[in-house]
């Protein structure tokens, strides 16, 4: 599963972003500003920068800059019609770069294309004898397709997202429904965990996989 560091000062846009990059199967986190983004490329690991150029606290460009002397492939966001900063970006070894606004589909294809392009691409997650490919949206089980329907597909990804992190109701129902903008409650969950256990479960009644914290949600930590 590839991790994206998304560096922007706009609260909105790092909200609804982030929900729908973890929802096609990244990690995330995020930086507002320079000196925040800097510290964590120097101290934690990512696959891919995705940067707006214009920040509160500094600029993307020295953001950009740090990241290619560690070798990470970046995505500049830029205000449409900057043509200027475009070009000084590309000059700075930016891998891509997209204008505001973009449709969130777009900007996945863009990453997982500098992603494959880098050989950063980390499509394939193991759970047991299940394997999850986010790339070609698939979960098989010893070769054979689990066949996921489009929700349960997506309340594996958010629960891989958080893999080790116990996710109340709430916080599943609010993810899914930032997702998929389908209308889930509560009893619609615990359906849902119970066909998708019944899927990727080698007993079902004794789930190894999506386990229950009794009184607060469920987590993945296999």
């Amino acid at each position: 599963m590839n991790s994206i560091l998304l560096v922007e000062d706009d609260i909105n846009i790092i909200k609804s972003l982030s929900e729908f990059l973890k929802g096609e199967g990244f990690l995330v986190e995020n930086a507002d500003g320079q000196t925040k983004a800097i510290e964590m490329l120097r101290q934690r690991q990512f696959d891919i920068l995705l940067v707006d150029i214009s920040l509160t606290e500094g600029n993307g460009f020295a953001v950009c800059a740090c990241a290619k002397e560690m070798g990470l492939p970046v995505i500049f966001l830029t205000a449409s019609g900057d043509e200027y900063s475009v070009v000084t970006g590309l000059d700075m070894g930016a891998d891509d770069y997209i204008s505001k606004p973009f449709r969130p589909r777009e900007l996945v294809s863009r990453i997982k294309s500098v992603l494959r392009r880098c050989g950063k691409m980390r499509s394939v997650i193991k759970l047991a004898d299940v394997t999850v490919d986010t790339e070609k949206g698939i979960v098989e089980r010893n070769g054979s397709d689990l066949f996921l329907s489009a929700l349960e597909y997506r309340l594996l990804l958010v629960l891989l997202n958080n893999r080790g992190i116990v996710m109340s109701r709430s916080k599943l129902l609010e993810d899914i429904w930032d997702v998929t903008g389908d209308f889930v409650n509560d009893n619609t969950l615990t359906v849902y965990i119970k066909r998708l256990r019944e899927k990727i479960e080698a007993d079902p009644q004794d789930p190894q996989i999506i386990k229950t914290v009794r009184g607060i949600g469920y987590k993945i930590d296999i």
